[in-house]
């Protein structure tokens, strides 16, 4: 769907503005009144990591007026094969600074407004006040709760990105969009502490061009919102996997009222995940549940739970009603795919549990030390 532009357009553009976004506004449907209301946006950019670093970088460049980039790290060295923004020279350097520097060189008129601090709570609609759009670039789920409730409480549209491993989600959240429109918020995506055992990239790892492709992907967003140009990714998540070279899209919807919340079905699926030991999925299986690998082929390659189904997650979030099994344990490496694939599986009427842990929880219970 389509939404108006979220900015009145600036005035006028400098004449070394008009000749640096020659290209936009020679676009079809964007135009000089396009590149005008980037002009006059303001879009802040939580996180100056793997998605802020790209987000930023786009943003500048596509003559965004005012930028707020807010993030308290300062660089390290293993930053450096994803978080673009960034050089060697930049390591111990406060990361804010680098979006200082790289705006600078790239788009003049683009104010940068550098926040070293970190986000909470308590903080969150005072930091994200003013902002015509937002973009989550962190990497923890409590701050990324944070963001979203301000961005609720402010009525800011928020693009959202997730990116661990091969894998990544995008997708847009607004609690006050166009009339006629319905509200979705990231309860709807992530019910409360959904993922709050998730692992971190430390611990799983993440490809460096996936985060430059996803990155990018959320500029785009915040473009499109600012100007009314397309229709923005909202009611879709879009899902990537990067080994395959595939992306999908799953339909996003407001979660049940609570009035609704009150029928069996509906509570059976906002209700937690089971989690699962060894001994008990192994037992589970015993009695008849299959066992579900969400993993990629290249990592089943390597081994998998005897008699275990293998289907990537990409495939089961596209259609959960794939698995013809009336109950399922759903398996990957540390437990994070797991949880996302056992929660649509449930709301597709399926009695999803997952093995906690993952494989390699799996692989600590089974080989001897």
């Amino acid at each position: 769907m389509a939404f108006p532009p979220l900015v009145e357009p600036a005035a006028a553009l400098g004449d070394a503005e008009q000749t640096r976004t020659a290209r936009h506004r020679v676009l079809a449907g964007f135009g000089d009144v396009a590149q005008r209301r980037l002009a006059a946006a303001h879009v802040t950019v939580v996180g100056a990591g793997g998605l802020g670093s790209p987000a930023v970088l786009a943003l500048a460049a596509a003559g965004v007026g005012t930028l707020t980039v807010i993030d308290d790290d300062e660089v390290e060295a293993s930053n450096l094969q994803r978080q673009v923004m960034h050089r060697v020279t930049d390591v111990g350097a406060p990361k804010v600074d680098s979006a200082v520097r790289i705006a600078a060189e790239l788009s003049p008129t683009t104010v940068v407004r550098p926040v070293r601090a970190v986000l909470t709570a308590e903080n969150a609609c005072e930091l994200l006040a003013g902002a015509d759009v937002v973009i989550d670039g962190t990497d923890t789920f409590p701050t990324r709760e944070a963001v979203a409730a301000a961005c609720e409480q402010l009525g800011v549209p928020l693009v959202w990105g997730v990116v661990q491993e091969f894998h990544a989600q995008a997708t847009v959240f607004w609690s006050a969009p166009p009339s006629g429109t319905a509200p979705l918020r990231l309860s709807d995506l992530y019910p409360p502490d959904a993922a709050t055992d998730a692992p971190s990239c430390a611990q799983v790892g993440v490809l460096g061009a996936l985060c430059l492709q996803v990155g990018s992907l959320l500029a785009t967003e915040a473009i499109k919102l600012v100007t009314g140009v397309g229709e923005p990714l909202y009611g879709r998540v879009l899902v990537i996997d990067a080994l395959r070279a595939r992306t999908d899209e799953v339909p996003l919807r407001p979660a049940a009222s609570a009035a609704t919340r009150a029928t069996p079905v509906a509570a059976s699926v906002a209700a937690p995940v089971p989690q699962l030991t060894p001994d008990e999925a192994l037992a589970a299986q015993r009695a008849g549940a299959v066992l579900l690998d969400v993993r990629e082929p290249a990592e089943t390659a390597r081994g998998v739970i005897p008699g275990s189904m293998l289907v990537p997650l990409g495939d089961v979030l596209a259609d959960p009603t794939r698995i013809e099994a009336p109950r399922v344990v759903v398996v990957c490496q540390v437990g994070l795919r797991a949880q996302r694939a056992a929660r649509a599986l449930r709301e597709a009427g399926v009695e999803a549990s997952v093995l906690a842990g993952g494989l390699d929880a799996w692989t600590r219970a089974t080989v001897p030390a």
